[in-house]
């Protein structure tokens, strides 16, 4: 007799009601994708269902078998570490059930096109618009990324804005981000509009809603509002666009196969990666458990990538193992297809300290945040 199957997403949650109803379709499209097994989500923070909800649910319909995918366009912290941790716990308490994870959305032609779809969408209306069309060659296009503490996550929005210029044949494109990193919005609007384009598309590569796009879009405002010469298109985000749930579907897929890698060779906890050194080897674990569930005030943060500096004690191991030596029976980290998600960093250490005491799990500190074009030296809504 096989083991019932079912399917998990793993979200982060937002205290924007709009985004959680999003990533609750999203759901909903693989429920019509996968007709012959159970599908739910949860998120990690700040909405309902958490995802050991989700998890509780799916044991209830008789599954044995989980394939769970995390709801994010790129492989940062969250999706490295914090929902690894929480299925992890999770399994750990419940003999005979498995939880195989697979990976992010991650740089997709699916994915690409979709993004490229939602840019042409914003410029036909633009080109129908009472300004008239504006040459691609005149036109400038800026994406917009989440922003991480994780180089790698960076760069891969960089490497959007590379395909998506290089497609469409755009005059110039830029590239900014939404927190933690550099250049922010504000700034690279401004940067963007000493270029001399007739016309700059903003476009926001975020998967929902929320407080951060509702940024993009206002900074977009406040920067066009400067230089009234210059035509600011928005582009809407991407959401549910058909070809986002083809990749979703095909990283449902690759858990089956056997296929769900995480990219390792640029992973700054396993490799020495330029400006992060002191990262490589650190133990990871998820920094939510106090926080699932509660909204945005209860938990005293906010849903931007700066909340996860909790001061709090883990009673948890859940290392997160990017090695070579482990169990795996391979010789390349982050194959989650294995039972335990476990991610060891091959270091064989783990800084000296147990999980249970006082000890502060903060992030590391990101070593570019008194960049002048950066999180830490902006005034608030810049």
């Amino acid at each position: 007799m096989t083991e019932k199957l079912g399917v998990m997403v793993c979200g982060h949650g937002s205290r924007d009601e709009a985004a959680v109803r999003e990533f609750a379709v999203i759901a909903e499209r693989l429920t019509e994708r996968f007709p012959q097994w159970p599908v739910d989500y949860g998120y990690l923070e700040f909405a309902t269902p958490i995802i050991r909800t989700g998890l509780d649910r799916l044991l209830e319909r008789g599954v044995e078998r989980v394939l769970a995918v995390p709801g994010m366009l790129f492989a940062a912290g969250h999706a490295k570490n914090d929902i690894p941790s929480v299925l992890n716990a999770y399994q750990a308490g419940k003999p005979g059930l498995t939880i195989q994870y697979g990976r992010e959305l991650g740089i997709d032609l699916k994915m690409l096109r979709a993004a490229g779809e939602r840019v042409q969408q914003a410029l036909d209306a633009a080109n129908a618009g009472p300004g008239g069309a504006v040459a691609p060659h005149d036109t400038l296009l800026v994406v917009v990324g989440r922003g991480a503490s994780d180089p790698d996550a960076n760069s891969n929005v960089a490497k959007v804005t590379r395909m998506l210029w290089e497609g469409l044949g755009f005059g110039w494109a830029e590239t900014a981000y939404s927190g933690v990193t550099f250049p922010l919005v504000e700034p690279g609007l401004e940067m963007a509009a000493k270029l001399g384009y007739r016309r700059i598309v903003v476009f926001p590569y975020f998967l929902f809603t929320g407080v951060l796009v509702r940024r993009i879009y206002d900074a977009t405002d406040r920067v066009a509002a400067r230089h009234p010469d210059i035509e600011f298109v928005k582009a809407p985000y991407l959401n549910d666009h058909p070809l986002v749930i083809e990749t979703f579907v095909d990283r449902v897929g690759e858990i089956l196969e056997g296929a769900n890698n995480m990219n390792c060779q640029m992973c700054k906890y396993r490799e020495q990666f330029l400006g992060f050194e002191a990262e490589v080897g650190l133990r990871q674990e998820s920094h939510h458990h106090h926080v699932e569930g509660l909204s945005a005030r209860e938990a005293g943060g906010n849903d931007q990538g700066h909340h996860h500096d909790h001061g709090h004690a883990h009673d948890h191991d859940h290392a997160h193992d990017h090695g070579h030596g482990h169990s795996h029976g391979h010789a390349h980290g982050h194959d989650h297809h294995h039972h335990t998600h476990g991610h060891d960093h091959g270091h064989g250490h783990d800084h000296g300290h147990g999980h249970g005491h006082g000890h502060d799990h903060h992030h590391h500190p990101y070593p570019h945040a008194d960049h002048p074009l950066g999180p830490r030296t902006l005034k608030e809504g810049a």
